[in-house]
Formats: C-alpha cells, structure tokens, sequence
C-alpha cells in the first residue's frame, strides 16, 4: 500500500512539473501542520480593516461595540419559547399556563404585524390621496382635468404671459353627459333660490331627489338618490309644504327649513339639543334603511310570486309572511337554525316586521301568537310591549337587566339559537354592542348599518360619535370597494357618512370622485340650507381640498371653494347660473366666530369673478343691469338677488359689488366692462376719468380694432347721458370730448377729406394754427396742465394735423382753381403748418425725435 500511494505522491507531482518554479521552495507539510499554521495565522488578527474605524465612530455615540458583540456571540436562543423551568409530564396547570403565555406571545405579535401593514397601508393611501388632490388642484387652475395633461400645461404656459391669471381660473367645459346632469340639478336651484327671495321654505332634498331620478334611470344605481332620502329623513323635510289658501298665510304658516339645525349642530356638542339631534339623525338614518328594505321585500315577493302564494291579502303582516317564505323555505323546509313556533317562523316574521319599520304590526303579530311564544320564552312578550311603546325604544333597566340575563344564560352560547330571535333581543336591549354582526342577519351592508343605529345609545357607549369613528376606521374601501373592481359602488361611503352625522366627509368623499361631484355639490347645499354643514375659518381653509380636519375640532367643508370648483366649469357659457350657486354660499352666513362673515365676503369675492370672466354682450348686461336709450336704468340680476347676498341697500351693492368688480375689470383689462360698472355705481368722476385713460391708450390704434371702437361706442353714449344731466364736468370730461373729436378727424382723414379732418382739429383748440407767436405759446404752456390722457398722444394729434395739412397742400396745387385763390390757401397752409412746428418746437422734449424730423420735413414741403 505504501508503495502505491509513494508512487501516486510521485505521479501527481509530475503532472504540473512544467508549472513549478525553480526558485519557489516546496511545501512539505501534514494536513494537521496545515491546520495549526491556519489557526495561528488566525489568531494574530484582530479583525477587518473597517473594524476600528466603525467601532471608532460607535465609541463617538456611546455605543460599546465589543461589549455588545459579546453578548451576541454568546446569546443562546434555544430556550426562548420554553420555561424557565422545566416542566414535568404530569404538570398540566403549568403547560396549560405556558401554552397561554405563548399564545399572548403570538397574537401580539400577529397584532404587531396588522398595526404594522395597516400604518404603512394607510401612509400609502394618504400619500395617493394627497397626491390626487394637489394634482387635481393643479390642473383645475390650468384649466383641464388630469387626463388632458399637455392640453392643461399648454394653457399654463399661455396663462403665464398674460397680465392676470384670473382668466385661466375657469375649467373645462363638461362632457355632454355631464352638462345634461348638471342642467336638471340647475333647475332646482334656481327654483330653491327664487323661493328663498320670497321668503318662504323649500323642501331642497324632496327636489334633489327628483332631479337624482330624473339623471339616473337605471334601478341599480340609485345610490346617490337613496343618499338624499336618507337626508330627508334625518332632517325630517316633508316632501311638500301643504297648501293654503293665501300667500300671505303659507309665508306665516309654512315650516321653516332655512337654518333650522344650525344654532344646535353649531354649538356644544354636549349640549342636552345636540344629543336630541344625534338621536334624531340615527332615528332617520334608521327610518331611511327600513323603507329601503321595505321596497326590496315588495319586489323580492313580486318576483316570486310562486314561492311567495300571497294570495289576496295585502297586509303588511301577509306580504311580510310571503317575504320570509321566499328568502329562508328551500326545497320543502326550513334553514337551519329557523326555529317554528306553532309552525310558523315567528322570530323572522317578528325581525323583519321590526326591520321595515311596522313596529305596531310586528306587535300585533305576536300578541297573536301569545300562547306559543310564551311557552318558549315566557317574558319576552312583556318585553316586546314595552320597547315598542317606549317613544326612543329604549327599555327601562329592569327590562333589560332580565333580558341580559336571559340572553346570556341561554342564547349567547348557544349554537341552535334562531338567530332572528338573537337579533331581536339584541336590539330591545341593546346587548354586546362590540359584537356587531348575527349571522343569517346582517347579509347586507345596509342590514349591518341598520342593527348598529337600532342599538346605538346615546346615554351609553358613546352613541353616535363612537359608531363614527368605528365607521372611520373601516375607511371608503370596506364599502364603496377598489373602483375598477367587481362589486365596487359609487356612493355608499358617502351614505354611511350621512347616517353617522359625518356631513362633511360625506360631501368631501362624493367631491373626491369625478362621476360624482354634481351631487357632491348639491347635497353640500341642501346640508347648509338645514344649518347641518360647518365651514372652516378662512385661515383653516385649504387650497388642496374643502375639507378642513383642525387637529382639535370637528371637521369642516369649505361651501365657498367647492361652488366655485364647480361653476367656473360654465361660468363663461351661463353665469346666470353660476351666480344662482354663488348665491347659496351666504347660507352660512349665521355661523358664529367671525366665519359667517367670513362667508358673506366670500360670496361677493364669487360675484365680483363671475362679472370679470363673463362673456360681455347682452348677457352680461341682463346680469349687472344698464341704461336705456331713453337713459332710464333697468336692474340686473345681480342686483335682483341682493338681499341673497346680504345686501341690503344700494350703497353696499355699489360699494361691494360694482365698484370693487370695474377695479378688477380695469386690472383684467376689460376696459369697457369698468366703465359700465362704474357708471351703474353713480361713480360719474371715476367713469369720465376711466373713460379718458382707455380712450388715450386707444386713440392710435387703426381704426378696425374692435376693442378701440367698442370703448368709443361707450363713452359716446355715457357722454350723451352726461351732458343731458350735466354729470362730472371738468378736464376729463373735455378730454373724453376732445378724444373722440381727434377720432372723427382721423376717420376723415381715411375717408380722403383731410378738409373735415383740418376743420374738426381746429374746433378741438388743441394745436393753435393762427401764426400768433404769444398765443401759441401760451397754448403750449397751457398743455401741461391737460389730462395725462390728450398729453401723452401729442405725437398723434400733430402727425395727424401734419399729415391732413400735407394732403390739403398736395390738393390745391393739382387743382384746377384760379391762381389767385390757389395761393390765398397755399399761404393759409403754410401759415397753419409754420404755427404747428413752432408749437411742436416748445413741446419738442415730449416727442420722439423722428417724430419732429418727419413734420419738420412734411413743413418743408409745404413751404415750397
């Protein structure tokens, strides 16, 4: 063997003789004298490179390093999970104690890990959240929605070079399915507002709810019409104001809805009427579901009329009994759990009997069945009684002291229960309202909503406000869905909001969502006409969203920001009923603290933007008012609608409105809008004045430019009506006078009859042109002391004079006349163009000097 392994060693030394080296010595050493030399190689270092330096910086922050890699090296983690000491076989309290120990263990940290994904789920919705509304925000002030990004940052780059980004604060126009939406919710605010100048309720929701039917005719989405019926009920708004005989008596007589919550919802909230109007809101909210429920029983039954054998009976309890039949009796029995009571399911015809709201006949129902019901459960029936006679179905606590007990003992646990009977004693007295859902029972989510608000106590639990925030924290995916997804519906968040007293959320989730924000808008006015919405402060309000959430407080919606998002969609194509939108916001008008001020402001802010953005025309003048051609003035809209504005006499809608909106035109420049509104405010200096700077900055336009010949257009008629009744006399008025004299001049001179151009400047006394040497030179000082409108177009006024004199030359020399009166008016000429350079010469620092070379040359040739 011996032999044979030497002469392996020796083979395989020959195979990479061709590789060694001479002058490298050979390695002869023992696999055991490899490993010592390896341990002690090992041995003598003291660690990486980096080492020193990290532990260096961790000595910095008073952390040991060393200290610590110690006790990790010798941290032994084999006996974590078990007990500290050993447990004999027989010890089963002791394994009992541990495996409980160990399951805390686990479900904190299984509750650890939900907290964990939940807090980085709900960072990442608030951040797309965020991001949506800021992006939205964005392209609303561009003027496009976010699927029109290149079209929105074009109009940016074009709002950017203008003098005012006012004009680019309007939106797109809406899609033609959109516009029809919008026109039937119109109506009913037009209709709401000329009530309310009547002085006179208007049942809003009942209206809304007609327009919501009118737009959605599809039976399956009718979700935002139920969203308005639950707000009927919970503001308990009849659907009509019952008729009488005299208008009179129908102003003195009907129900007052404007307002009607509002001293309540506004104030303390731990006030006795604030929690009377949390009962009232979960009553209606209740109210509500039960006669929705009500109308999928009557189809249910309608659609199974085999199932159902309703027969001629039309009772409530016959339609009930039918319902029952069709949704629990399968193949020739009863679901399980179904417990018969005289052969009769009487715990389900007694829950939902209860569930639509026919608490009366749910009575009657089992007073019918007294004997059989009282051999099951013996006090139930006493029970019963009481709870449906109580006004708020509250139970007094002897009541519900023994029906706590009787559940507890034997129903809680038991696995036969029928769960209807569960759910009745439940709901009478109000037991385990942590335990939220019976099975068979709350199918749907309006079932669940519907047994949370009959056991919703306000003495108890934290009533309405605690169920708000339960319902908080499930957030808008646990019941509206993942839009895009299966079974995702529009709108049912927002429901949930309303039941919950959440009024401002629910506005500010349906604004959220494009499809839905003309509701949004709509429910947000019926909401402040019922005093059920509170706005923020202005320094609380946001330009990301309406809805302000204070870090103390309740939260807010900014009725203000969410009209006008909304109208200045159309506000150039209609503003009559923009305004109509803008009018609802001083609905607010009475909420305490300086905000209903804040409010009213904001509404003229609104009116003043919708006068400045919209199309000018007859239109325009239908909404602020004019003059006849006999100089009698009309009223516009506006002006209508004042007292909707909280203005309440002439001098704050002038001073408010018209003045403040012709300084916004002025900026905007819509000179011609300005002057208009400052001659309806009775502004007659400012007017002749505006008249004379616009007439000045226009003067030298050619005499095609529309916008030049509109301002002339005005100031002609505003001077008529000014020198009818001798209004604002004075320099500016001259200078209008004078301005648009200059005008006729230069038409003349375009026409070829610089003759009238030469007469008509002569009459305007301008430029003296008589030769007298101490006359023109009085009239030039005399011209510094003109408006700065006739000072800055000298330029125009003797290039003009030049030019008609230059033309009039040019005619008489071709003319066929006779010599003598030839030269009788070259030398008139020559007089009159000598006088206007020797009063350009005195003027001359006020002119370009290529201005005084080309009349210099043109005085030349006439002096030939």
């Amino acid at each position: 063997m011996a032999t044979n392994l030497s002469s392996l060693i020796t083979a395989s030394k020959a195979l990479n003789s061709h590789l060694t080296k001479p002058d490298l010595p050979t390695v002869n050493l023992s696999l055991d004298q490899i490993e010592a030399q390896s341990r002690r190689l090992v041995s003598r270092q003291t660690g990486a490179g980096d080492d020193g330096r990290a532990n260096y910086l961790l000595a910095q922050a008073h952390v040991d390093a060393p200290a610590l890699a110690n006790s990790i090296a010798h941290l032994n983690t084999a006996a974590t999970f078990t007990p500290l000491q050993a447990l004999q076989d027989t010890d089963v309290a002791g394994y009992l104690r541990h495996a409980h120990e160990q399951n805390l263990i686990s479900t904190i940290e299984e509750a650890r890990k939900e907290t964990q994904e939940d807090f980085y789920r709900l960072l990442e919705d608030r951040e797309r959240r965020d991001w949506e509304a800021k992006k939205k925000r964005v392209f609303e002030e561009l003027g496009g929605r976010v699927s029109g990004d290149n079209k929105a940052v074009s109009e940016l780059k074009k709002s950017l070079g203008g003098k005012n980004l006012l004009g680019a604060s309007t939106g797109p126009a809406p899609s033609l399915q959109m516009q029809s939406k919008m026109m039937a919710y119109d109506r009913v605010i037009s209709d709401f507002n000329t009530t309310r100048l009547r002085g006179t309720s208007y049942p809003i929701i009942h209206a809304l709810i007609e327009a919501s039917l009118a737009v959605n005719t599809n039976q399956g989405n009718l979700q935002m019409t139920q969203n308005f019926h639950v707000l009927s009920k919970i503001t308990a708004e009849p659907p009509a104001l019952p008729p009488l005989e005299h208008a009179s008596a129908h102003i003195l007589n009907a129900p007052i809805f404007e307002r009607k919550y509002a001293r309540v919802y506004l104030g303390d909230s731990e006030s006795r009427d604030a929690i009377e109007l949390r009962k009232q809101i979960a009553k209606g909210a209740r109210e509500a579901l039960e006669e929705q429920y009500w109308d999928i029983m009557e189809r249910t039954v309608q659609a199974h009329p085999a199932e159902a054998r309703l027969g001629g009976d039309p009772s409530v309890a016959n339609k009930v009994r039918a319902f029952v039949a069709v949704r629990h009796y399968r193949s020739g029995e009863w679901e399980d759990r179904i417990e018969l009571v005289a052969g009769q399911p009487i715990w389900a015809k007694l829950f939902y009997l209860v569930r639509t709201g026919y608490l009366q006949e749910a009575l009657n129902e089992a007073l019918s069945q007294q004997a059989a019901i009282e051999r099951r459960e013996a006090s139930f029936l006493s029970h019963f009684r009481t709870w449906v006679e109580s006004a708020d179905r509250r139970l007094p606590k002897p009541h519900r002291d023994q029906l706590h007990s009787v559940y507890n003992a034997h129903m809680l646990h038991s696995s036969t229960t029928d769960p209807f009977k569960l759910a009745l004693y439940k709901i009478m007295g109000k037991i385990d309202p942590a335990r939220r859902s019976v099975a068979q029972v709350t199918v749907t989510t309006e079932d669940w909503l519907w047994l949370q608000l009959a056991m919703i106590d306000e003495e108890e639990h934290g009533g309405l406000r605690a169920f708000a925030e339960v319902l908080l924290s499930y957030g808008e995916r646990h019941f509206d869905g993942v839009p895009g997804q299966k079974g995702a519906k529009r709108g049912v968040w927002a429901g949930v909001l309303l039941m919950c007293g959440q009024f401002e959320r629910a506005v500010a989730a349906l604004w959220e969502h494009q499809d839905t924000e003309v509701e949004a808008v709509h429910l947000a006015i019926a909401l402040a006409y019922h005093g059920l919405l509170r706005v923020p402060t202005r320094a609380e309000t946001s330009d990301l969203t309406p809805l302000s959430l204070p870090p103390s407080g309740q939260p807010a919606l900014s009725l203000s920001t969410l009209l006008w998002r909304y109208v200045r969609q159309f506000v150039k194509m209609d503003a009559r009923e923009a305004l109509q939108y803008v009018y609802c916001v001083c609905l607010c008008a009475d909420q305490p603290g300086g905000v209903g001020k804040e409010q009213v402001e904001s509404a003229w802010e609104l009116v003043r933007r919708i006068i400045v953005l919209a199309n000018p025309g007859a239109a325009w003048e239908e909404l602020i008012g004019g003059f006849r051609p006999d100089g009698t003035r009309f009223t516009g809209v506006i002006e209508q609608g004042a007292p909707l504005l909280k203005l309440d006499n002439v001098k704050d809608y002038n001073d408010q409105i018209l003045i403040r909106a012709a300084k916004h035109s002025e900026e905007n420049d819509r000179i011609s809008e300005a002057i208009k509104l400052y001659n309806l405010a009775g502004d007659y200096t400012t007017v002749v004045a505006c008249l004379a700077h616009a007439l000045g900055n226009t003067i030298s336009q050619p005499s095609g430019d529309e916008k030049a010949r509109n301002i002339e257009r005005t100031a002609a008629d505003i001077l008529r009506h000014y020198e009818r009744n001798n209004r604002a006399v004075g320099k500016d008025r001259d200078a209008v006078i004078r301005l648009l004299r200059v005008r006729e001049a230069m038409d003349a001179k375009e026409a070829g009859r610089a003759d009238v151009t030469l007469e008509t400047m002569e009459s305007i006394d301008l430029i003296p042109m008589d030769g007298d040497v101490g006359k023109i030179t009085r009239r030039a000082e005399e011209f510094r002391d003109l408006p700065e409108a006739l000072q800055r177009n000298l330029q125009t006024f003797l290039t003009l004079t030049m030019d008609a004199l230059s033309i009039q030359h040019q005619k008489v020399k071709s003319s066929m006349a006779a010599e003598a009166t030839k030269q009788s008016q070259l030398i008139k000429l020559r007089k009159q163009s000598r006088s206007l350079m020797i009063f350009a010469g005195i003027l001359k620092y006020r002119m370009s000097p290529d201005v005084y070379s080309y009349l210099a040359r043109l005085d030349v040739e006439i002096a030939l």
